[in-house]
This record gives C-alpha cells, sequence and structure tokens, in this order.
C-alpha cells in the first residue's frame, strides 16, 4: 500500500460538509481540519501501482465543495 496525503482548500463555510462527504465515501485513512492555505489534510492509501493523479481527479477532486487540492506523495516512514 502506498501512502500519501492531500491538502484541501474548500468553498467557503463547505470544510465540515467536505470532511464528512470523504469520511462516508470511506476512501480517507485519516482527516484533519487545518489553519492555513488549506482547511483540510487527508491521508489516503492506495494499492501499489494505483495512478494517485487518476485516483485524486476521480474520487477527491469530485468532491462537492472542493476548491483546490494540493498532493504531497511520500516516500519512507520513520
Amino acid at each position: 500500500m502506498a501512502p500519501f496525503f492531500v491538502q484541501i482548500k474548500c468553498q467557503l463555510g463547505k470544510a465540515y460538509e467536505v470532511a464528512n462527504r470523504l469520511a462516508d465515501s470511506e476512501i480517507a485513512s485519516e482527516i484533519y481540519s487545518t489553519a492555513g492555505d488549506y482547511d483540510l489534510l487527508v491521508k489516503f492509501y492506495v494499492d501499489d501501482g494505483t495512478d494517485i493523479g487518476h485516483f485524486v481527479n476521480e474520487k477527491v477532486q469530485t468532491i462537492s465543495g472542493i476548491q483546490n487540492t494540493h498532493t504531497i506523495i511520500t516516500f519512507k516512514a520513520f
């Protein structure tokens, strides 16, 4: 399994709605509200060989209320 993170900027007033939709979809491992440029930090796991770009494009960015995303691909946990 390959882990990666997505920072999500939501439309104004939609952060909790987006977080609930992500939780309901059961595609995220962890969901955090954050301060700063992005509203949510979400950790995902996908099977090795899965195209992360397609995953984010098709499963995350299609959720209503999301304005922008920033994907962080990780290499190794210490």
